[in-house]
């Protein structure tokens, strides 16, 4: 009977252990030690730095696809399989405009994945492009920090709320300098990126492809964004920072305008990277560059 009664405790004993054990390791898992930092991985550029914005110095950050790589044609390796797999975040635009994430997601038990702008089918993935986009981005990751890391919520919250600031004195600054422009045909000689920032601000754009550098331009199209820069007499055409400027350059000998860049943000440069320039910082000169390529007067 004692035999017994010993060998129900023995496995009572056993079975708490186990209980305890699993408990405590998923608890480690979905939070942090006391003291480290939360280690978050970002796909490209744009949600790198707005989790920067937002975890500071609490976080660890890397990002999956180099600088200077052109993000639509990126695809993962192993290696960066194996390094979201140890993350405790991943940080991502969406589905639509990075498709190789949704592999990367089987199989993630205790990283929270982020989908920083989900869709829906058919909308423009470059939410990010107007300053409201990307603060509803950082808003979403703001919420999967303090999700995962809740003993620096207060931290979060009160970046969050610094970056609110910057996206609405950046608003107001497009508002403004777009406000008086002597051309409001925007003629970008690259994909549809800008759709949603020429909407806001009262631009008409025409773009040479759709929303992906997958997009084929043809040679009619081009034919046509020429008729057009004569018809309006436009002075300027706007390509992308890590786009070859041949057909920018091709336009520009045809009809005599000249070529300024806009930045995507999603994919930068390595020395911009290196200089760890900001959205905010992109923003600021696509402004400049388009007040000057539209020929704006300063309010």
């Amino acid at each position: 009977m004692k035999k017994g009664i010993y060998a129900f405790l023995l496995i009572a004993g056993v079975v708490a252990f186990g209980v305890w054990w699993f408990g405590t390791q998923e608890e480690a898992a979905v939070v942090p030690m006391r003291g480290e930092k939360l280690k978050v991985v970002a796909s490209g550029y744009v949600p790198y730095d707005l989790a920067r914005s937002i975890g500071g110095d609490k976080i660890e950050l890397s990002q999956l696809i180099p600088a200077g790589t052109e993000p639509h044609h990126f695809e993962p390796t192993p290696g960066d399989i194996i390094k979201v797999n140890h993350s405790d975040v991943f940080v991502y635009v969406c589905a639509e405009l990075e498709p190789w994430t949704q592999d990367i997601l089987k199989g993630l038990p205790y990283v929270v994945s982020v989908e920083s702008a989900p869709l829906l089918e058919g909308e423009d993935p470059h939410v990010w492009m107007t300053p409201y986009g990307a603060l509803s981005m950082a808003q979403t990751i703001a919420q999967a920090l303090i999700e995962k890391d809740p003993q620096n919520k207060a931290y979060y919250r009160q970046n969050l709320k610094n970056f609110e600031k910057e996206i609405q004195v950046l608003h107001s600054a497009f508002k403004l300098g777009l406000a008086n422009c002597q051309s409001r045909e925007m003629i970008h000689i690259g994909h549809l990126a800008f759709g949603a920032l020429a909407q806001d601000y009262g631009l008409n754009l025409h773009a040479l492809t759709g929303t992906s550098h997958q997009s084929e331009h043809s040679v009619r199209k081009l034919a046509d964004l020429v008729k057009l820069i004569k018809k309006h007499q436009v002075r300027a055409v706007f390509t992308e920072e890590m786009l070859s400027p041949d057909l920018a350059n091709t336009v520009s000998l045809e009809t005599g305008v000249f070529v300024l860049p806009l930045y995507t943000v999603h994919g930068v440069s390595k020395e911009d990277f290196s200089a760890q320039k900001t959205y905010l910082d992109f923003m600021r000169q696509n402004l400049t560059n388009l007040q000057k390529g539209l020929q704006c007067q300063a309010q």
